[in-house]
């Protein structure tokens, strides 16, 4: 399935694939604050699932401060419904982004989507704060 969001410049298209290895989404174009929102409920929209979900960001050529906070939003809600969030294929603009973020410690980054079919980083159960604050 094919998306288009946004308008003009800030032009972004998404090719959507479901499969039994997991979800696909190629992205390109630019990820900014005129866009986010849509790219953002494209990625909420899609089915759970155990198996990876790979975004291809190859064709993004800008990921703004908003992109990122995008991703990490789709990886809590992706790691709570128990699956797994991987960025592929990011250029070297976006991967600074990334690495200036810290993104890269939390959600893992492969150099291609083929690559990440064999991702299988054990991430752990989230752990409750059961912690007293003494306020005196």
């Amino acid at each position: 399935r094919l998306v288009v969001m946004g308008e003009g410049q800030h032009h972004l298209k998404a090719e959507v694939t479901v499969g039994a290895r997991g979800i696909d989404v190629r992205v390109a174009g630019e990820i900014d604050i005129a866009n986010v929102d849509e790219f953002r409920a494209l990625l909420w929209g899609l089915p759970p699932a155990p198996a990876p979900l790979r975004v291809d960001l190859g064709g993004v050529g800008f990921l703004s401060a908003a992109g990122v906070r995008a991703l990490v939003a789709v990886h809590l809600r992706t790691r709570a419904r128990g699956g797994q969030l991987v960025i592929c294929n990011p250029n070297a603009v976006v991967r600074r982004t990334l690495r200036a973020t810290r993104v890269n410690r939390v959600i893992p980054i492969v150099g291609s989507s083929m690559v990440a079919e064999d991702v299988a980083r054990p991430w752990p159960s989230p752990v409750p704060l059961n912690r007293a604050v003494s306020l005196t």
